[in-house]
């Protein structure tokens, strides 16, 4: 038999024993954010391919480790990121998870050295979420026609939106059972697993309660699904699908800003900040591990206070 022609044979990539240590450590601390800190696979992986840079930058020096990296480097890496035109929050990001990576490292026991200690995260720059005014909101609310089933259950959808706060992840993923009518609550499992149970007012749990009882039994084509929103197929509304409904409803509304599920959850802790509401009650509502995550409402509230006092105060 003759030999195949060399063209024939598969290309065989062989990493090296530095690089391989590289990437095992890398994979080790992806998994360790997504176990340890509750971190979704894709924020996982964000982070892991900023760490890999790292690794990259580090084996252009000759070192092999991660832990042979000093304080130096650091400032190296970060120095060349800026020449290269990197935005302030890339860098940010990657200095942040360069930092989680070796904190990790320490845990592990396979390092005693941070070469990020003594180093200040830079600030970014938060941008401030995009809120609709309470008249805005009105008008997205009423455009869905609540006499046809698709309208019925888009109304109940959006009013169950901006009552709540809910991401839009959680709204989809209700169930029948998460509808306390009584408590007139939602239970939802929100990001780390964590379960919060969220007040909804009596208007949108009409609409959500209209829509159980004369709409969905049309669409539900499986007796054991118990998820509540549905498409007219008969399957679990999709965060696609919802998107599309909340864009058409914006123009429908005449409401000229971009509009995302997103919006209404802004808008939510927005309002309930205007009307007085305590800053961690709204924490709690809004599902914030932390409590900075939700203090970026607090600016936006300014930026109404200063509208407010332009266009009233007869001095402004």
């Amino acid at each position: 038999m003759s030999a195949l022609p060399e063209t024939a044979l598969p290309a065989i990539t062989i990493m090296s024993p530095h690089r391989r240590r590289h990437e095992e450590e890398t994979e080790l601390f992806a998994e360790g954010l997504i176990v340890e800190r509750g971190l979704s696979r894709n924020t996982a992986e964000a982070y892991a391919v900023d760490v890999r840079q790292w690794g990259e930058y580090l084996r252009s020096k000759g070192k092999w480790t991660f832990a042979e990296a000093d304080r130096d480097d650091v400032w190296a890496f970060i120095d060349g990121l800026k020449k290269r035109g990197f935005a302030r929050s890339s860098i940010a990001r990657k200095q942040s998870g360069i930092r989680q990576l070796y904190k990790f490292l320490a845990r592990e026991g396979l390092t005693d050295r941070d070469p990020t200690a003594d180093i200040d995260l830079p600030r970014q720059q938060r941008r401030l979420p995009h809120v609709l005014t309470q008249e805005e909101c009105r008008r997205l609310l009423n455009a869905p026609d609540a006499s046809t089933e698709l309208g019925l259950r888009d109304a109940a959808m959006l009013h169950l939106l901006w009552a709540t706060g809910l991401r839009v992840s959680e709204l989809l993923s209700l169930r029948l059972q998460d509808i306390h009518w009584e408590a007139e609550a939602v239970r939802t499992i929100g990001k780390g697993d964590r379960e919060r149970m969220v007040p909804a007012a009596k208007t949108a749990l009409d609409l959500v309660r209209r829509y159980v009882q004369d709409i969905r039994p049309r669409f539900a084509i499986r007796a054991d699904d118990d998820s509540l929103f549905l498409n007219h197929r008969g399957r679990r509304l999709s965060r696609v699908g919802f998107w599309k409904i909340i864009k058409r409803y914006a123009l429908e509304a005449n409401i000229r800003r971009d509009v995302s599920p997103h919006t209404l959850r802004h808008s939510f802790a927005t309002h309930l900040l205007e009307g007085g509401a305590d800053l961690r009650a709204i924490q709690e509502m809004l599902g914030h591990a932390d409590l900075s995550t939700t203090e970026v409402y607090t600016h936006t509230s300014d930026v109404h206070l200063r509208e407010t006092y332009e266009k009233k105060h007869p001095r402004a």
